[in-house]
């Protein structure tokens, strides 16, 4: 029987904000992971990095009627120690260097660090 994995790496690349129905699911399975005492990374990539720019999720609800914006679901996520990291290169082309980052951001990241954690035995990964 394989140990129970204690990190998790979720690369988001379909979880855009033009699709903020698809942006709940990740922050909250971060966060309950990130309860299990797991050490969690959010790899965002393409258009996905436009939710770290400051206010962009902010006003983004997951679905009609919910009081409760997908910053906020990121807020919680962090607050249990979720690593936010983006795609060097999908910063570069899709966010300008005058805008204002999210304080929960914690940097770029190489794509092949995503490969890496999905080919390491202690890394579980889940895309969105």
């Amino acid at each position: 029987m394989n140990p129970r994995r204690s990190k998790l790496a979720i690369l988001l690349w379909s979880a855009t904000p033009e699709r903020p129905q698809l942006c709940a699911t990740p922050f909250v399975h971060a966060a309950a992971a990130a309860a299990f005492d797991c050490e969690v990374e959010i790899h965002f990539a393409g258009p996905a990095v436009r939710l770290l720019v400051a206010g962009v999720a902010d006003g983004l609800k997951p679905w009609p009627g919910s009081e409760t914006s997908i910053y906020h679901m990121m807020r919680q996520a962090a607050n249990l120690d979720v690593s936010f990291r983006a795609c060097a290169m999908a910063m570069g082309a899709l966010v300008a260097k005058d805008e204002t980052l999210i304080p929960e951001y914690a940097g770029t990241i190489a794509a092949s660090a995503f490969v890496d954690r999905a080919l390491d035995p202690e890394w579980a990964t889940l895309v969105y």
